[in-house]
């Protein structure tokens, strides 16, 4: 297996510089082979920051070179691997989400959201430079969505259960000036999906939120809780399934925005911007009591949203 080495010497009165290096070096997830030399597996992007700490050292005096070096052996080549191995990191985080779900009960909605969002980001730092995953990450993810699922049954039991079947795919011109009810205080998946709904869907929807399911008005179109017309349905949350079923899937922003309304309704892999704006709708929450209002400021939300990923789909393409 072939690496990217850095290998370094500083000046003796360098401490500052010695210790910027240093946190650069760990932030990139870099093995320590010896000292003064550091390893790292032969990512594009990793020889790009590996430069650019070349020349800063260069800039103070220091001197510094990146060369490739090839494992000889298996066994030389698990020694390697093992400079980056991140089970000690996976294992104190789980204690982590432990200590997380052992408190669960005294805390309130916002703050046990807030600490979810806490450490999913920690998780997905270690997995950043977690290069050769293994269990270790496996069973991270499985605890965080374990304590998200406690996090969801303790704040909202009535939340739909995944369901299997096929998605029918629908015309929208028979689902319009429609009554729409889900469950009041809505989270990120019913708020996507009513953002869905009245600007691709149904603009002049009424929205209804209900203290229970059983409430829901005569000939409403349910939404979000389990009997409802559209809901979760496989490993799609009910946003996702709302995009199938009126044929949005082809909307590369849309799809995105589908992604991390899963993530942070059910779990699973995070979009990078996942973690933000779990922050922003946590706020939102604790801002706006009246749901109406809730919609509202979360409406202008997903539209910001939305249009920064056309705004890069355009830039990409």
């Amino acid at each position: 297996m072939e690496w990217l080495a850095l290998i370094l010497s500083l000046p003796a009165n360098s401490a500052t510089t010695r210790t910027r290096i240093w946190r650069e070096l760990k932030a990139l997830g870099a093995g320590t082979l010896r000292d003064g030399v550091y390893l790292l597996p032969t990512h594009p992007e990793l020889r790009s920051a590996l430069e650019a700490i070349e020349a800063d050292v260069a800039a103070t005096g220091g001197s510094a070179q990146i060369v490739r070096i090839v494992s000889e052996g298996a066994q030389q080549e698990r020694a390697h691997v093992m400079l980056f191995d991140r089970a000690q990191a996976f294992g104190e985080l789980g204690e982590r989400i432990s200590q997380a779900g052992r408190t669960l009960k005294t805390e309130s909605e916002a703050a046990a959201m807030r600490m979810l969002r806490r450490l999913q980001k920690s998780f997905e730092d270690i997995c950043r430079t977690d290069f050769f995953p293994g269990p270790a990450q496996q069973r991270g993810r499985k605890n965080l969505d374990r304590l998200q699922r406690a996090i969801t049954l303790q704040f909202s039991p009535d939340e739909p259960t995944m369901s299997e079947g096929l998605i029918e795919r629908l015309d929208k011109a028979n689902f319009q000036r429609k009554t729409w009810a889900t469950r009041k205080r809505p989270g990120i998946d019913r708020l996507a999906s009513a953002w869905l709904i009245r600007r691709f869907i149904d603009p002049a929807s009424k929205l209804v939120w209900l203290s229970k399911p059983a409430d829901a008005p005569a000939l409403a179109i349910g939404y979000d809780f389990d009997g409802a017309q559209f809901t979760h349905r496989g490993e799609r949350v009910t946003f996702e399934v709302l995009m199938a079923s009126f044929g949005f899937e082809e909307d590369w922003a849309l799809t995105y925005v589908g992604r991390i309304v899963r993530f942070l309704d059910i779990g699973g892999e995070a979009p990078a911007e996942a973690t933000g704006m779990g922050a922003l709708f946590d706020g939102l929450r604790s801002l706006h009591q009246n749901d109406d209002e809730l919609v509202v400021a979360a409406l202008g939300a997903f539209d910001g949203l939305y249009q920064a990923f056309k705004i890069g789909e355009k830039a990409d393409g």
